[in-house]
């Protein structure tokens, strides 16, 4: 069985990336999930000064074992003015301070989505360009626009961007199964 991490790259309560990352991560076959609230994972914010005086959060540790433990990642980034959520981003600034392997080289399904047209497309974008450099082995990509008029309970309604999700979701499968055979 494969253990997947689902994570909605937003500390809101409501994230709508969080029900994005927990649906899509539900549907991968065979498989145990983990899901990720960052709120159990609240750290100071970053500095070189707080680092010096008290050390790296053992948060930080803690989520970076949560991922080394993973098979796969499915991450939705939340937007915030075009970019990560303050949260996501000081996370990743204590992880790289352990191990500038943030991600491990685990499979990763990136997604991101937004009430808006665009569908996160701009943190996407900074995402797949950036993650690469911290290990991210991303295997698949998908936005998703305008959620509240795309995705119910039942999951993905738009019949375009449901085929287009599974077609994502069938990549990120197929890499997991090499990773199962290395």
């Amino acid at each position: 069985m494969k253990k997947i991490i689902a994570l909605g790259a937003s500390s809101s309560s409501k994230s709508i990336n969080k029900t994005l990352a927990m649906h899509v991560a539900s549907k991968v076959a065979d498989a145990s999930i983990t899901i990720i609230n960052l709120n159990d994972y609240l750290l100071p914010l970053y500095s070189v000064d707080a680092e010096e005086k008290f050390g790296i959060p053992e948060g930080a540790y803690q989520f970076s074992k949560v991922i080394e433990s993973a098979d796969g990642l499915v991450i939705s980034l939340a937007e915030h003015n075009g970019t990560y959520t303050a949260v996501f981003k000081n996370l990743i600034d204590w992880l790289t301070r352990i191990d500038m392997k943030v991600w491990k080289g685990k499979p990763m399904l990136l997604m991101a989505t937004s009430p808006g047209s665009r569908g996160g497309a701009t943190v996407l974008a900074a995402a797949k360009s950036y993650f690469p450099f911290m290990e991210g082995d991303i295997v698949a990509d998908y936005s998703l626009p305008s959620f509240y008029d795309n995705f119910s309970n039942a999951g993905v309604v738009n019949r375009a961007l449901a085929a287009e999700l599974d077609e994502k979701l069938a990549l990120f499968e197929d890499a997991l199964a090499k990773v199962e055979m290395v």
